[in-house]
């Protein structure tokens, strides 16, 4: 049967949908657009569930047109029927072990015309399971997470190809400090910039096949060497064997697939929903402050202008100076003139012209010295577009005059999931 598409309004608050899931479809109340088609007694009883629980609360998002329907169109039923129940289970979350679901926050933390009718396409490296992808979904909802197994320059060429409408990017760790690779991905990617930041509180869960009678039959823990670390006092306590690997999100997946009894993975609480493990204990990490902070990036928009795009309350800038670190006061002093707060600051190496060669001057002869150059990151917490207007600006313009480059990264929101 050929699969037909039908559309309608999300129902008004407090009022049941009129679609009779059975014969028409399954309806994804999110994005208020349903997929017509026959549906077997079990993926209607299903659908009719999520319904009934959709009702509760009004969908912020209008129907699709029909000539945005987009990726949808020419997938087979099971296609569009599967992703539109990974969409909705991804958004959902358990607390403390308890088997009963809830939905995440309603809103989503940027709105825009991405997410009017249609789930925002989310690019974030690793697999499904991973602390990005929940970095993904609790920044957009229900977002269409997109997994890219490589290295994140994959997600950053996703983005690129409109493959993606955004990327989430790991930037920094509060107990591991920066991520420098992704500063300098950000450098080679001068299309892309920074729209929006999430602050991501670390749940390290213990992970462990259903039906295990828990710690007593553990005898290995596995995951990432970071996340081992994390726990190690509560390693310690449990007394088993610790084996690192790769990937925490890979590790979840090979024991559930095998299921493997005597084995259990430190994971995110998403990797034990995506891959059917039970969480056999929360909170493992030693430090409760672990925290990651994420960038959200999108593709430059040509027909906006710097002042369209420059309006958020936190401004990200790499430079680099002309006579080197030298002069690192000096750039810092014209932020400070201008009562502009660096609220972070971050240096790279400058990898196409990495030495600077100077003249030693107190010495006779030909001799000279060698210095290594860097780029400086610095967080700006003052918008472009304030009380003061050109506030920014002239302190920018300030700053190329002895500076080899100056960029703007991203002017942007900030959002905390500390909870």
């Amino acid at each position: 049967m050929a699969l037909r598409y039908s559309y309608i309004p999300a129902p008004p608050e407090g009022r049941k949908a009129s679609l009779d899931v059975k014969n028409e479809g399954f309806c994804s109340f999110r994005r208020s657009f349903c997929v017509s088609g026959l549906l077997g007694d079990g993926q209607a009883k299903g659908a009719a569930r999520r319904s009934v629980k959709s009702n509760r609360v009004k969908s912020p998002f209008k129907p699709i047109p029909v000539e945005d329907l987009g990726f949808y169109v020419g997938q087979s039923e099971r296609t569009v029927l599967d992703q539109l129940e990974r969409i909705y289970r991804q958004g959902l979350l358990t607390f403390n072990g308890d088997s009963n679901d809830v939905l995440l926050p309603m809103e989503p933390l940027w709105t825009g015309p991405l997410l009017e009718g249609k789930p925002v396409r989310v690019a974030y490296q690793g697999l499904r399971g991973s602390y990005c992808q929940e970095a993904a979904v609790r920044a957009f909802q229900r977002c269409d997470a997109l997994p890219c197994e490589g290295e994140m320059e994959s997600a950053f060429e996703a983005l690129e190809s409109d493959a993606a409408d955004r990327a989430v990017l790991p930037v920094e760790n509060s107990l591991d400090g920066v991520i420098g690779r992704n500063y300098d991905l950000m450098l080679r990617h001068p299309d892309l910039h920074v729209v929006g930041e999430v602050l991501l509180r670390i749940n390290h869960c213990l992970l462990a096949v259903r039906g295990a009678e828990k710690r007593r039959t553990l005898k290995r823990v596995i995951s990432h060497p970071q996340a081992l670390a994390h726990c190690q006092r509560c390693l310690g306590d449990l007394g088993v064997e610790v084996e690192a690997v790769d990937n925490a999100a890979s590790a979840a997946r090979f024991v559930a697939e095998n299921r493997i009894d005597d084995t259990a993975v430190i994971g995110s609480a998403v990797a034990g929903r995506e891959y059917g493990l039970e969480v056999v204990e929360e909170e493992l990490q030693d430090d409760s402050s672990n925290t990651t902070r994420f960038l959200i990036l999108t593709k430059k928009n040509p027909n906006n202008n710097s002042s369209a795009v420059l309006s958020g309350l936190k401004t990200t800038v790499a430079f680099s100076l002309k006579e080197g670190t030298a002069d690192l006061c000096k750039a810092l002093s014209i932020f400070a003139l201008k009562n502009i707060k660096v609220t972070k600051i971050e240096s790279r190496p400058q990898r196409e012209n990495p030495l600077r060669m100077v003249m030693n001057e107190e010495q006779e002869g030909n001799s000279s010295k060698c210095y290594f150059e860097y780029v400086f990151f610095v967080d700006l917490e003052a918008p472009v577009a304030d009380d003061n207007p050109g506030r920014v600006e002239i302190a920018l313009d300030s700053l190329r005059q002895i500076a080899r480059f100056v960029r703007v990264i991203g002017n942007y929101s900030v959002h905390s999931v500390l909870s």
